[in-house]
């Protein structure tokens, strides 16, 4: 049987290819939607998303901080993608090892979190930030995904067609 974790960390992988394809058919000032703080545009946002995942990878200590560059238009979102589905792989792999307190390096210090917590902060981190992009891409008459698309029903369906 899964682990309810592991769903949940499918989910999240699946919810974010799931949102970078169907971005890729924006026109290219897509973007640039943002629903209230312009600092906050999509770009920046699908940018954060991949950022947050690659320093939750780093705490967890299965890869390297990379420096992430920011979309300029929606064709350069499939390399962007593609990084994604590599780093939730890691993260879901990280659910599989033992409960474990870690020790994170940073330049200003270090800090310590357990694995699980690092696991569960990345999957709200995707989430989150998962509906704060289509709320700014609606807020701009961008419907490329709603939210009903991507919840834990939609994704069920996804990966237990039969029922």
């Amino acid at each position: 049987m899964n682990s309810t974790l592991q769903v949940s960390l499918r989910h999240m992988a699946w919810s974010n290819q799931k949102i970078y394809s169907a971005l890729q058919s924006l026109p290219d000032e897509s973007p640039d939607a943002f629903v209230i703080n312009p600092d906050w545009t999509s770009r920046v946002i699908l940018k954060h998303i991949v950022r947050g995942a690659n320093w939750f990878v780093y705490c967890l200590g299965l890869g390297k901080l990379e420096r992430i560059r920011t979309p300029n238009s929606t064709t350069e979102l499939q390399g962007l993608g593609e990084f994604l589905a590599r780093l939730d792989s890691k993260i879901l792999e990280a659910s599989t090892l033992e409960y474990e307190l870690l020790e994170i390096q940073e330049d200003e210090g270090s800090f310590k979190a357990f694995r699980s917590t690092i696991i569960a902060q990345a999957l709200h981190h995707a989430t989150e930030h998962r509906a704060q992009l289509i709320d700014a891409l609606e807020s701009r008459n961008f419907t490329p995904i709603k939210l009903d698309d991507i919840d834990l029903w939609a994704f069920q369906d996804y990966e237990n067609p039969q029922i």
